[in-house]
């Protein structure tokens, strides 16, 4: 009886290690994968005023060409208060981690993908950046997504039982928390502010030292964001296609 149990223990710990390393060799392969692609090109914007009816980020000293922004705008679709802040957000990202080299366009497929924008679910951003009505992700309940309880006792996504991600750029509030930044000099960090998310998502991409002008740099990054093969796919097709778009910057 004693030799069985001993086997048995024995069988245990040998199944316990074979699984670790299984998923350590999963975990690195998929690490390999996301860098196997090229990052996409960063794409850069031409400085100079803004359009009189959009406010700038006050704590961005650089402004985006009226000109520019107004091409650039119609040739990606995304709208001009949207791209003014992603232009501004990659900026601030650059100046304060200048190893990041993190581009708008990146910055912009994100915001693309999480929320077209600010446009979900019929709204839009006003002049002020602020999203026209509440963007509200599903309950973080575990029926089809990961489990994660309130963190905020429902002060940003109106649910006290469980988390949800908010804003444009779709943020947790328990990772507002850690990250969220002011873009707009207004002295608070707003998640449903179209500068202040912006800004918060190229700073998370940028932290611990990320290098995002290299394919595994980038694509780590992403991933880092949404933790899904397919998310870092879409958001590097996204942001290729808007390189492309808009064109030189010259």
């Amino acid at each position: 009886m004693l030799r069985v149990k001993r086997l048995a223990v024995l069988g245990l710990f040998a199944f316990c290690v074979i699984t670790g390393f299984l998923f350590w060799a999963l975990r690195v392969a998929g690490a390999e994968t996301r860098g196997a692609l090229p990052a996409p090109p960063r794409a850069e914007a031409k400085i100079g005023m803004l359009p009189a009816n959009i406010t700038s980020a006050v704590n961005i000293t650089r402004s985006t060409d009226a000109q520019w922004l107004t091409h650039a705008a119609t040739q990606t679709g995304i709208p001009a208060r949207a791209l003014q802040a992603y232009v501004a957000a990659a900026g601030a990202a650059d100046s304060s981690a200048p190893t990041c080299g993190i581009g708008w366009n990146t910055v912009a497929a994100i915001g693309y993908v999480e929320s077209g924008h600010g446009t979900h679910g019929g709204g839009s951003l006003t002049a002020a950046g602020q999203a026209s009505r509440p963007i509200v992700g599903p309950s973080l309940d575990g029926d089809g997504f990961a489990a994660i309880a309130d963190t905020d006792a429902g002060a940003l996504d109106g649910d006290a039982q469980w988390d949800h991600a908010v804003g444009p750029m779709q943020f947790i509030p328990s990772t507002w928390r850690l990250y969220g930044r002011d873009g707009n000099g207004d002295g608070k960090a707003d998640p449903f502010n179209i500068d202040d998310a912006a800004l918060t998502a190229a700073s998370y991409l940028c932290a611990h030292g990320r290098d995002l002008t290299s394919s595994q740099g980038w694509a780590d990054a992403i991933y880092s964001y949404n933790q899904s093969e397919t998310y870092v796919n879409q958001v590097r097709d996204r942001a290729t296609a808007y390189a492309a778009q808009s064109g030189p910057a010259g």
